[in-house]
């Protein structure tokens, strides 16, 4: 038995081998063909992704079974790094991590478009030479480098990157205060290619944080994705105890700006310290700890975490403030996007 988004399945766990006769590639996954345990009705054949080993780019398959054609249900679906199952035949996604701060940085790009137009979002300066050579390796032309705020735990990569990649603009939001080519509010718009992000604001774990959502339409990413940052981790949120955090700031930002997406949204953070990589706003809204209480709960249980001071802090803070860039003479003063 399973739960996946609030949803009780049971039924058989398959472990699945494609092998690419072309390359010798080996692509391992695992399946549950199962049926979702709810209330009676009837019980039909679906299929959900456990988790993936290596995929290179979308893979997306049908399930087929002699069952009678009334109890069979077959669902569709692209399998995405990160154990995301997202429908879209453009996107190219990976989801990559830096250790030493368990940060996660994210690339997205529009493989439809000739430019292969891509967004690197939160990156860390430690991981610029493999981002470089992942983003050259894939052919991908980066176009924005994107902080979802100004980091206490690490260094950002966006100033490394903007001398090594000609052309590439940094973006983080003009309530941050921190200096960057552009600057984005709520409501705007980050394009690439025929896709884009939507920006929401969600502060309350510093005052500039922001969440970047894929665009919605039929044209774009289904299931939708979310990058949260700090404001809404996984089974948790960022402190407020700093950088102009504020509890219930926090808790209205993620109940109106997040948790208001489809249940189904990927949401995915900034860091993880369990090894965990993926969520959705239905998990969220029934399992996260502190952001299924009412406000006051919250409110208290941010008051007593008494965590520790960061050890990066004193780096990070003053030179995110200028891109990640050490030399303030090589800090740039935006513009609004």
């Amino acid at each position: 038995m399973i739960s996946v988004g609030g949803r009780l399945f049971v039924g058989v766990c398959v472990r699945v081998i494609l092998l690419a006769p072309c390359c010798g590639l080996r692509i391992g996954f695992s399946l549950l063909l199962s049926c979702p345990r709810a209330g009676g009705g009837s019980c039909g054949l679906s299929m959900i992704v456990l988790g993936s080993h290596l995929i290179l780019r979308p893979v997306s398959f049908n399930v087929r079974c002699s069952l009678p054609p009334s109890s069979l249900q077959i669902r569709k679906l692209s399998i995405m790094p990160g154990g995301s199952g997202t429908s879209h035949p453009s996107l190219l996604f990976r989801q990559l991590f830096e250790k030493e701060s368990s940060t996660y940085t994210y690339l997205l790009a529009d493989l439809s478009d000739p430019d292969k137009p891509a967004v690197l979002v939160d990156p860390v300066d430690r991981t610029v030479e493999r981002d470089l050579n992942l983003i050259k390796e894939l052919g991908l032309k980066l176009l924005y480098a994107i902080n979802t705020h100004v980091h206490a735990d690490h260094v950002t990569g966006t100033g490394l990157l903007k001398t090594k990649l000609p052309g590439v603009q940094s973006l983080i939001s003009k309530a941050s205060g921190a200096k960057a080519d552009h600057y984005v509010e709520h409501g705007d718009k980050i394009q690439f290619g025929s896709l884009y992000l939507e920006v929401r604001a969600t502060p309350g774990h510093t005052a500039g944080c922001v969440t970047y959502v894929s665009g919605e339409g039929p044209d774009q990413i289904s299931p939708r994705l979310a990058f949260t940052g700090d404001a809404l981790l996984i089974r948790g949120c960022g402190r407020t105890d700093f950088q102009g955090g504020d509890p219930a700031q926090l808790y209205n930002s993620v109940h109106s700006q997040i948790f208001s997406l489809p249940e189904e949204t990927f949401l995915y953070p900034a860091h993880d310290y369990k090894g965990q990589t993926v969520t959705t706003v239905g998990e969220e809204k029934l399992y996260n700890p502190r952001l299924t209480k009412d406000l006051e709960g919250f409110k208290t249980i941010m008051s007593n975490l008494n965590l520790a001071y960061p050890k990066m802090i004193d780096i990070a803070l003053p030179s995110n403030m200028k891109c990640g860039i050490q030399d303030e003479s090589n800090g740039s003063t935006g513009s609004s996007l």
